[in-house]
């Protein structure tokens, strides 16, 4: 079996539009979507390897220093299958678009670092 990682993403765009729910629907909106997503871990937990977590507010560092940047980066899982298609398979209806405001999960290999020349 491999291992992939599943990035959990959403569009700034849909998460504007989540925070201009009414505070009622968001909270019920919210306490569904974490009782459904502790069921996707608990049908799926002989495939994951690291449940991972939420991601933070993010900062850029680059040639020109430090500064804060928004991306689209929400969550991250590890899992393992014995394919991508398969690893991808198990992100089918996940709670991340079908009740959060997230738009897709997107399901890639890790690879092994090469050994050193």
């Amino acid at each position: 079996m491999k291992t992939y990682l599943a990035i959990f993403l959403g569009s700034a765009e849909a998460m504007d539009a989540w925070k201009k729910l009414p505070e009622a629907e968001r909270n019920e909106r919210g306490q569904k979507g974490i009782a459904e997503w502790h069921k996707w871990v608990s049908d799926h937990k002989d495939a994951i390897v690291e449940m991972g977590s939420p991601l933070g507010k993010t900062k850029r560092t680059d040639k020109n220093g430090v500064s804060d940047t928004r991306n689209e980066l929400g969550a991250w899982t590890l899992v393992k299958a014995n394919s991508q298609e398969e690893a991808a398979k198990l992100f089918l209806n996940h709670p991340h678009f079908m009740i959060f405001p997230g738009d897709r999960v997107e399901v890639m290999e890790c690879l092994p670092i090469p050994e050193k020349q």
